[in-house]
Order: C-alpha cells, then structure tokens, then sequence
C-alpha cells in the first residue's frame, strides 16, 4: 500500500473528510513520526509496533570495483518492530493463504 492508496482508502471510510483533509492528515501523522525518530525517540502504537533507533557500527566494507577496503562509518537507522497483534494478524492470514492454495492444487487433482 502506497501513500496515495491509503489516502484514498481513509477518504473513502471517512466521507466526512475530504481527500484534502485526509492527505494533510496523513502527512502531519508521518512527519510527527519522523522527527520523533530524528530526535531519537521511540514511537509506539499498541496492537501495530514500534519503530526506534538503531545504531549500526562502523566496519570495514569493500569496494566491488576496486576491491579496495573502505571504512563504513557508523549509522542510526530506523528499526521497526511488529506487535504482537501484527504479527497474529498476518500468520493467520499466511495460514489462510496457505490452506486455499492446497485446495486449489487437490481440487484439478484426476486421482
């Protein structure tokens, strides 16, 4: 799901709010989430996860043209992590997903 997609997707829910007022919804939402991270805090949103900061240490890295050795410097990267809630959510769906495509292989089956 893009941006635009979940956009049209509120709007449609919502039909007291405009596409407008979704989109500048939207993007208050995500840009409050990024500066928190930015700043270095965490963000939780119960049922769904977390997002968070994750510090990736410098190492030595090569360069696939040269082959030369290249100090990678240290990075914070963001770091999310599912919910329990997520998580069920989509194992039940990988299940369903799962036991359709079985019927569907037996069901064209001649034996």
């Amino acid at each position: 799901m893009t941006r635009s997609d979940l956009v049209t997707r509120l709007a449609e829910r919502f039909s007291q709010l405009t596409q407008r007022d979704t989109e500048f919804a939207i993007k208050t939402i995500l840009d409050a989430m990024s500066d928190a991270l930015a700043r270095g805090h965490r963000i939780e949103i119960r049922g769904f996860g977390s997002f968070s900061i994750n510090r990736r240490p410098p190492r030595m890295g090569r360069n696939p043209r040269s082959g030369e050795q290249v100090l990678i410097p240290e990075k914070l990267v963001p770091h999310f992590k599912p919910g329990k809630a997520l998580r069920e959510a989509v194992d039940a769906r990988d299940a369903r997903d799962a036991a359709s495509d079985a019927a569907s292989d037996t069901a064209g089956d001649p034996r």
